[in-house]
């Protein structure tokens, strides 16, 4: 089982991706030269799994921008090495497309734009030459007054996909709107995969799922031979500083939040994350990676495995990485929650 991080990297000052902005001309060549660094790092650390920025392409579908569009081919041989360089470090690499692409949004301007940014994101996961567990994630969006024609809305923009992109795509329900049993019903229409996030599962779950049959349900999404992704995080309950600047009064105001559940704390706890891995392990589920949605990042990845060491020795192995959970009994396809 690989631990991953999402984007941001704070254990060392590394850029993940070219962040200027359009009128000093950045480009995907330079997020590439920031991302080898990135898996340098990572390399260092044993972690194995990273979520690459999804704006990796600056403004690569911008309608307004098309002299930005071509980055992709542009950069065909340093994708195709860089890519290379992942294999050889078994680095499992994925997407996660921004708040703003709205695949079921009743605007076609919008469904197009996401349906643009999901087609390059395959793109660049096509040109570095990875395999089927590099996936673009993405949520259903928007209910729109009716939840019902919102799904139905999304499958149907997901089957209008090109299969290049459609084969990339997985999906992730939410905390507020779409539930697990919701995406496992654009799975069956679409035959999308799905991502199972257990805080998502504990802030939104209106037809009462018990967790390892959700989970498990989630697992049976993905193809043979190719191993699922999971997300976990843990719910922020410490009061936190926000900072806000007041420009005409020429201070900064602070004032301390009030945490809400659907919010991701800095680190993992342990003992609900071991208690999720022994839950998966007496059912016996197949193996899935765990990609960390802690606000510490890396640093979450690595006080996690420090924490495991300490009071869960037996889920490692003698090189610190976590045991594969056996798949002790096949999962049919009619054991859907």
């Amino acid at each position: 089982m690989r631990l991953g991080v999402a984007v941001k990297i704070l254990g060392q000052a590394v850029k993940t991706h070219d962040t200027r902005r359009w009128q000093h001309d950045p480009h995907l060549s330079v997020s590439l030269v920031y991302l080898r660094d990135v898996f340098g790092y990572l390399d260092r650390q044993g972690v194995r799994m990273y979520r690459m920025a999804s704006d990796l392409a600056p403004y690569v579908t911008h309608p307004d921008m098309t002299g930005f569009h071509g980055q992709i081919e542009e950069c065909a041989v340093d994708l195709a090495l860089l890519g290379q360089l992942a294999d050889e470090r078994e680095l499992r690499l994925s997407f996660h497309v921004p708040i703003s692409s709205v695949l079921n949004a009743p605007e076609e301007n919008i469904a197009h734009k996401a349906a643009a940014d999901l087609s390059a994101l395959a793109r660049i996961l096509d040109a570095m030459g990875l395999g089927p567990e590099a996936v673009v994630v993405t949520h259903v969006g928007g209910t729109y007054g009716d939840r019902f024609k919102a799904r139905e809305r999304f499958a149907a923009r997901v089957l209008a996909l090109p299969d290049a992109t459609r084969q990339r795509l997985a999906l992730e329900h939410d905390d507020q709107q779409f539930s697990v049993a919701d995406v496992l019903w654009v799975h069956q229409r679409t035959g999308v995969r799905v991502v199972f996030d257990r805080l998502h599962l504990q802030c939104h779950n209106p037809e009462g799922l018990d967790e390892v049959e959700a989970l498990a349900a989630c697992l049976r999404t993905w193809p043979a031979g190719v191993t699922p992704k999971v997300h976990f995080s843990s719910p922020r309950t410490a009061m936190h500083l926000v900072e806000r600047r007041d420009a005409e009064a020429g201070r900064v105001e602070r004032t301390l939040r009030v945490p809400h559940p659907t919010e991701h704390a800095d680190f993992i706890d342990p003992f609900a994350f071991v208690a999720f891995l022994r839950a998966a392990q007496a059912a016996g589920l197949p193996d899935f990676d765990v990609m960390l949605e802690g606000s510490g990042k890396d640093l979450a990845v690595l006080r996690l495995r420090e924490h495991l060491a300490a009071y869960a020795p037996d889920l490692l192995t003698s090189n610190g990485e976590i045991h594969s959970t056996p798949d002790r009994r096949p999962l049919t396809t009619d054991r859907q929650p």
